[in-house]
């Protein structure tokens, strides 16, 4: 009986954790419309994004983001910025993560998704991974937003990993991209979204999400061979860090 009232708790919380995703989108359609038309008005998108969207997502699931900063995001200036990737809330904790405006770079099959797909398409940079144009392409569009300001996205796992590992191999995009573009690489550790919130539907729970900053990895000097040195120093700062909290 206990069991059976559990899963009815979880759908429910499951449920309002979809109309928490999609009533600020119904709410703010026009003005999303609008700032998402043109990529100059893409820093107001993102202040909507930011705060009328993921918050009001993370707060009203009773999730309390905690942040540890080792170094602070400069305002004003550009960074690529990665994180471990385990739950659906990881794009909402990015956004609270960093005020200056980023860039997802992701994949292009969420474009399909409904409603969330249309926005996704209009203002973040996709990559269909089985298309060499496709990659290139990529390049070219992370290269005019940096231009713009703007500071750039990537989960460097290259999709959710499997439940038994913690912490997948590391993609080289975000480091070539990086190092190509002489931008700091910010290195986030996500210790408790796959416990807050896993992609298992009978699971999950409020609470806090800790989240550390680590000390930026610099770019300065280096070249495109010296990007799986840079991988692997960031993978094992994110690792150590899940170590430390007791996640493996």
């Amino acid at each position: 009986m206990i069991t059976f009232i559990q899963h009815i708790g979880r759908i429910l919380w499951r449920s309002w954790f979809y109309l928490l995703v999609l009533i600020p989108i119904l709410l703010f359609f026009p003005l999303l419309v609008l700032f998402s038309a043109s990529q100059k008005w893409y820093p107001q998108f993102f202040w909507v994004a930011r705060n009328l969207w993921a918050r009001p997502i993370l707060y009203g699931m009773g999730f309390f983001p905690r942040f540890k900063c080792q170094e602070k995001i400069e305002k004003g200036k550009s960074y690529m910025l990665i994180a471990n990737h385990t739950s659906m809330t990881d794009i909402m904790l990015m956004l609270i993560a960093s005020k200056n405006p980023f860039v997802f770079v992701g994949k292009k099959e969420l474009s399909k998704l409904p409603i969330f797909g249309f926005f996704y398409k209009r203002t973040c940079i996709l990559v269909d991974r089985g298309s060499a144009r496709s990659r290139k392409a990529v390049y070219d569009s992370a290269q005019e937003r940096l231009n713009q300001g703007m500071s750039i996205c990537i989960f460097p796992e290259g999709g959710v990993p499997k439940e038994d590992i913690v912490l997948d191999t590391f993609k080289d995009g975000a480091f070539r991209l990086a190092i190509e573009h002489q931008i700091p690489i910010v290195p986030m550790t996500f210790a408790d979204n796959k416990k807050r919130f896993p992609y298992s539907f009978f699971s999950g729970s409020p609470g806090r999400m800790r989240v550390t900053i680590h000390p930026f990895v610099s770019t300065k000097d280096k070249k495109i061979a010296d990007k799986k040195e840079m991988s692997e120093n960031a993978r094992n700062m994110i690792l150590s860090e899940l170590t430390a909290y007791g996640i493996s």
